[in-house]
């Protein structure tokens, strides 16, 4: 058994398995073929940070492997609050064949898999996103693009997709440049992580305050929204913070000419983005939101199914 608390967690082999796995479902789903892998599972979803794409592509991919979704709020389970985090989670063990959570603090992701007996998915916490990352390069790939010589530039906040982007990239062997405001760069540790990644991968990176220097020659400009859930009382602090950094047709510009531009939404024209991208003929950010329910449906089969050709439990 593992689990996924961050993009570190796994192996290139087994991102190479996640990406493969995820075309062959994509395409089952668009032939109308069956893939119940997870006939008679049953995955726990805890939502202590509330999302669209994140329930209903967990809920709407297990339902189309076959097995069943649980979604417990807040209010239906407090972890740390009353129970004990251990404890609910060797009962939830008792009950359910995996747990998907997303929450704030990673540290709770953490102590939930230490004391769990089934795989526990991190569906986003306050420094990790593993999932979006994974569909963010899984939605390149089906551009058409190599991997190798490829460049994403993400401008914006380094927050946790920031974060995750970064590990990824630094495996795949991906150049990656993140552009940030200096009190909103990436964390120090991740990035000595990355860096320390790409020894083997030949990856490139670069840390800048600069969205030209970023952006200048990227296959893929990546930003995200700058108020984050539960900052909302900083807004008005935080877009003037971010002057400058708002993804234009004429920063686009300095990207190649064929660049995708990509958002892992909600997004907030006029902020991080201006209309004319976000809506224009260079943005793949649907495709971004629908390649979440096949990586993520690849990521249950791999982690939750029975010893077979698709399983990481052999």
């Amino acid at each position: 058994m593992i689990h996924l608390m961050s993009i570190d967690d796994l192996s290139k082999i087994q991102i190479s398995e996640i990406f493969n796995l995820s075309k062959e479902l994509k395409n089952m789903k668009k032939n109308g073929i069956e893939h119940e892998y997870l006939k008679g599972k049953t995955l726990g979803m805890i939502f202590e940070k509330s999302s669209t794409r994140t329930r209903v592509s967990f809920e709407v991919g297990m339902h189309q492997l076959g097995g069943n979704a649980l979604f417990l709020s807040s209010s239906d389970i407090q972890l740390g609050r009353g129970e004990t985090i251990q404890d609910t989670a060797r009962v939830l063990s008792r009950y359910l064949d995996g747990i998907m959570i997303r929450t704030f603090s990673h540290d709770k992701v953490l102590t939930l898999a230490k004391s769990a007996s089934i795989p526990i998915i991190n569906g986003l916490s306050d420094l990790h996103h593993p999932c979006q990352a994974l569909a963010d390069i899984f939605t390149l790939i089906e551009t058409g693009r190599e991997l190798l010589n490829l460049k994403l530039a993400f401008v914006g906040d380094g927050n946790n997709v920031a974060h995750s982007l970064l590990q990824l990239c630094a495996i795949l062997g991906i150049d990656i440049s993140i552009a940030t405001p200096e009190k909103y760069k990436c964390d120090e540790t991740i990035i000595k992580q990355a860096i320390a990644l790409t020894h083997s991968s030949g990856s490139r990176i670069m840390i800048t305050n600069s969205p030209e220097e970023a952006v200048e020659n990227a296959d893929a400009v990546y930003t995200d929204t700058w108020i984050s859930m539960g900052e909302e009382s900083n807004k008005a602090q935080k877009i003037a913070d971010f002057k400058g950094f708002t993804i234009t047709d004429k920063l686009m510009s300095l990207a190649k000419y064929n660049a995708v531009f990509m958002h892992c939404l909600p997004a907030y024209r006029g902020y991080e983005v201006s209309s004319e991208v976000i809506d224009g003929p260079q943005s793949v950010i649907f495709d971004q939101a629908e390649n979440r329910l096949h990586v993520q449906k690849a990521l249950l089969t791999l982690l939750m199914s029975e010893k077979g050709e698709y399983s990481w439990n052999n």
